[in-house]
């Protein structure tokens, strides 16, 4: 008997039936087959052993895909655990996910005992061994009882089980969502030398699979992330599909360390972290906040000339804005600890949305009114773990260029459509060219009316398509009370960043009652769309230090020009030099003849400062300087200094946008 299956071009194939969808794989093409690890059938992620049925819709997941490497991660991740245990019996091992570019696995070691260096050498050599031995990873399911058993001697699978079996807290985030538990039963893999761990699956089907990683480093984790829990130890790895592709990834890592804004931060002396203030609160030094300056500053214009009104909001509000709008409800764990005051509970915000709906009812809104777009440079507060911080792109006080857009249902395609052009612009104005997005879609658990989801996702496919940057489209990961844009650029080094996200809420104009009068007179509830451009202004901050490696353009740049005279009478005509440029608005600084000449230039240069001009005998004869333009290896010499600053004044402001958006 034959059964019948579409493949991910829409072609049909005739297989056996029983057929595995590896013999699928194999009957397409050799290569196909060596280069396959698992498989989407019907939208799911399967193991290459499973059986099709009729009428399946199977796309073949090969190694050098985003799944594909996903799955090869956390294949290794598993292996990980197994070298680990065979050398260190009695271990206690936890979770052990796929992270962006690799992988890591919690452990805690019998009798308190800590990795060295050195362990990390012993354990790859183990992994090795284990992926020569080509051992097979097999599925099978056991009840909650009996998997409860199975890891009898393994607190933290019993925890995992336990915790979601009991529906206590659920598994809500990518780690626990890699965990095999579902509803009364428990999915495993084993290895053909008896190693066995919880998951959801799908794995490689041989160890063999694998080989191109490395094992990266060890850090400390809190369990579940808390601080009142054991502290495990860490091991991140990296692995990839190739020999090729891991040597590419260990180069990219040694640019993106010489590239690391924390570094560059205080090398250029533009912020740091006093543990006085605390974690994830930084201060801007005087050259870090001209930079900031000019950003939100920069902001701000092109948001007027875009038709946003400005909107200002305070620091904390009062328990019953935010019981209101939920966030008390489900993103409390995520806001600073309440104060009283005066019989009332006031909250550090960790939004601005609800604020900006305060201000729209403060009166009564037409549809003539609309779009109201409100834009606001906002601080709010959010308590991240102290594991999560990282410098400037992960932070516990955070400016967001934010903005919310209140527009009729009939309005909704067309604003999105603006938006997303405008996100592009504003952000090629930056010196960005490489975007791509994600459309997030409706989850499993959500709330809300089918036709609202229907509208808003496909207003936001809509915007997508007519701005002409590549898109997926990431089934269910949508918010539980709205579907979303999320756009990601490249930076210099190829390297992913999510920075701007567009929301279409469904949910907030229904908590505040929010309404317009329509051309008809009748009351009609607003859509609401929430938009962070930057993400938010400190982490875009760091995107461009480590995308320019701290080489920022010159109308970024917090000096643009230094001004070194060669010997000290010189300096009268250098600072001559300094004064022109001045009335031309530039921010320039003069660097005194008080030690050689060539340490100071080296100086400069060491500073990122894109323009050095030196000034000799010749240059106080005839008006002129020597320019060093930065990344030029030979200076430009008697340039006229009017010659100079005409050829300078056009970079000041960076890029014009081009047409209007409007």
């Amino acid at each position: 008997m034959d059964i019948s299956v579409v493949l991910a071009d829409g072609s049909e194939r005739t297989v056996p039936f029983g057929f595995t969808v590896f013999q699928l794989a194999a009957m397409i093409g050799k290569r196909l087959s060596e280069d396959s690890v698992a498989a989407r059938i019907n939208g799911t992620l399967r193991d290459l052993d499973s059986v099709l049925s009729d009428g399946d819709q199977v796309e073949i997941v090969t190694r050098n895909s985003d799944d594909g490497r996903q799955i090869l991660r956390h294949s290794t991740a598993h292996i990980l655990a197994q070298a680990v245990t065979d050398l260190w019996p009695g271990t206690h091992f936890a979770i052990g996910p796929s992270i962006a570019d690799g992988f890591y696995y919690d452990f805690e070691l019998p009798g308190a005992k800590h990795f060295v260096d050195e362990d990390l050498v012993k354990i790859e050599s183990r992994m090795r061994e284990i992926v020569n031995e080509g051992q097979s990873f097999a599925r099978s399911e056991y009840s909650i009882h009996d998997g409860l058993e199975l890891f009898a001697d393994q607190p933290y699978k019993r925890e995992i089980i336990e915790t979601v079996a009991n529906n206590l807290a659920g598994a809500d985030d990518d780690e626990e969502l890699e965990e095999g538990v579902g509803d009364g039963s428990i999915s495993v893999y084993r290895n053909s030398s008896g190693f066995v761990d919880l998951c959801k699956g799908p794995h490689v089907p041989s160890t063999r699979k694998l080989g191109s990683f490395k094992l990266m480093r060890v850090a400390g984790a809190y369990w579940r992330g808390d601080e009142k829990r054991p502290q495990l130890q860490r091991i991140y790895g990296t692995a990839w599909e190739s020999d090729k592709a891991l040597k590419e990834h260990l180069v990219r890592l040694e640019e993106a360390e010489k590239r690391d804004h924390r570094k560059i931060g205080l090398e250029l002396d533009l912020f740091h972290f006093p543990p006085e203030i605390g974690g994830g609160l930084p201060v801007f030094h005087p050259k870090g906040a001209l930079i900031r300056q000019i950003m939100e500053d920069y902001s701000k214009r092109e948001h007027r000339k875009a038709g946003y009104q400005l909107a200002w909001t305070p620091h904390i509000a009062k328990s019953t804005l935010f019981e209101i709008s939920g966030h008390l409800g489900w993103y409390k764990a995520g806001m600073y600890p309440p104060m009283e005051m005066e019989g009332a509970t006031y909250y550090p915000k960790p939004m601005n949305c609800p604020m900006h709906i305060l201000i729209y009812k403060s009166r009564g809104r037409s549809y003539k009114e609309l779009p109201l777009r409100l834009f606001e440079i906002g601080t709010v507060y959010r308590f991240e773990r102290s594991g999560v911080l990282h410098g400037l792109a992960r932070v516990r006080g955070l400016t967001q260029d934010d903005s919310h857009i209140f527009c009729a249902p009939d309005q909704l395609a067309r604003e999105l459509t603006r938006l997303l052009g405008f996100i592009i612009s504003i952000l090629k104005n930056f010196g960005l060219s490489e975007f791509e997005a994600e459309l997030a879609t409706r989850p499993e658990k959500s709330v809300g009316e089918d036709f609202e989801w229907d509208h808003a996702t496909a207003a936001l496919e809509h915007a997508l398509k007519e701005s002409g940057i590549s898109y997926k489209v990431a089934h269910g990961e949508g918010a539980f009370y709205a579907p979303k844009i999320d756009v990601h650029l490249k930076d210099a080094i190829g390297r992913r960043w999510q920075v701007s996200t567009l929301q279409v809420d469904l949910q907030m104009p229904q908590r505040f009652d929010m309404e317009f009068v329509d051309s008809d007179n009748t009351r009609k509830r607003p859509y609401m769309i929430h938009r962070a451009l930057f993400g938010s202004v400190e982490r875009f901050f760091a995107i461009l230090l480590e995308h320019y490696a701290g080489a920022l353009p010159v109308w970024l740049s917090p000096v643009q020009v230094v001004v070194l005279p060669v010997r000290d009478d010189h300096s009268p005509y250098a600072r001559h030099v300094v004064r022109e440029l001045e009335n031309s608005d530039v921010r320039v600084d003069f660097m005194a003849a008080d030690e050689p000449l060539g340490s100071r230039i080296r100086k400069a240069k060491t500073d990122k400062v894109p323009y050095v001009l030196v000034v000799g005998d010749t240059d106080v004869a005839s008006g002129t300087v020597g320019v060093n333009e930065r990344g030029s290896k030979d200076p430009d010499r008697d340039v006229p200094l009017s010659e100079f600053v005409a050829r300078l004044v056009p970079q000041l402001s960076g890029q014009p946008l081009g047409e209007s958006l409007d």
